[in-house]
């Protein structure tokens, strides 16, 4: 496999099914060895998840291979958005869907999960391209999220840096750390030459 196999395309609510099977299996399979089992069941009954507003937003994408069956299979996923919720699918209780402002606000770095099968091969920074490209098209100069412990090496080598830790209550009573991160982007000149 290689970059130029992965299709990226926008999720549609027809994707989020197959959404819901990579979310459990990147979960189960990446975060093992960071989270508990009692903080992984909880973050997949109370936090993790798709969050059908980023999908309505048009700013969560999927990442798509050939199979075996000559189909294309959703193999990971990952957004951003100009929405207040820093994390967290439509079951998580601590969302704030109003609008960012560019000019103030930082947009949101969301929901990145790739199939174990498919992790340690770049798509996850595939997908991170592109929607920090989007970001920045759309008038924001700071990006933020809450990554998983899992997720913070990655976000480090992309130049991400870590603000605070912060802790998710789950259903189950168990809590997920959570560390924010951020990183500033560069507008693109309007008079760079091609």
């Amino acid at each position: 496999m290689t970059a130029t196999n992965i299709h990226l395309r926008k999720a549609t609510s027809a994707d989020v099914p197959r959404l819901r099977e990579v979310i459990e299996a990147s979960v189960r399979g990446l975060q093992a060895a960071d989270y508990s089992p009692a903080q992984i069941e909880g973050a997949l009954q109370s936090v993790y998840g798709v969050d059908s507003q980023l999908i309505a937003d048009g700013t969560y994408l999927v990442a798509e291979l050939m199979n075996q069956q000559s189909q294309l299979e959703i193999i990971a996923c990952g957004g951003w958005s100009k929405r207040q919720t820093l994390f967290g699918g439509d079951q998580f209780a601590g969302r704030e869907d109003s609008l960012l402002d560019p000019a103030r606000n930082a947009a949101k770095i969301r929901a990145f999960f790739v199939h174990p099968n498919w992790a340690r091969r770049g798509i996850g920074s595939l997908i991170l391209e592109a929607c920090e490209n989007a970001a920045r098209e759309a008038g924001f100069t700071r990006l933020e999220m809450g990554a998983t412990l899992s997720g913070v090496p990655f976000y480090l080598s992309k130049g991400y840096a870590e603000i605070e830790n912060q802790e998710a209550p789950l259903a189950n009573g168990e809590v997920l750390p959570i560390v924010r991160m951020a990183k500033r982007i560069q507008m693109k000149s309007q008079n760079a030459e091609v």
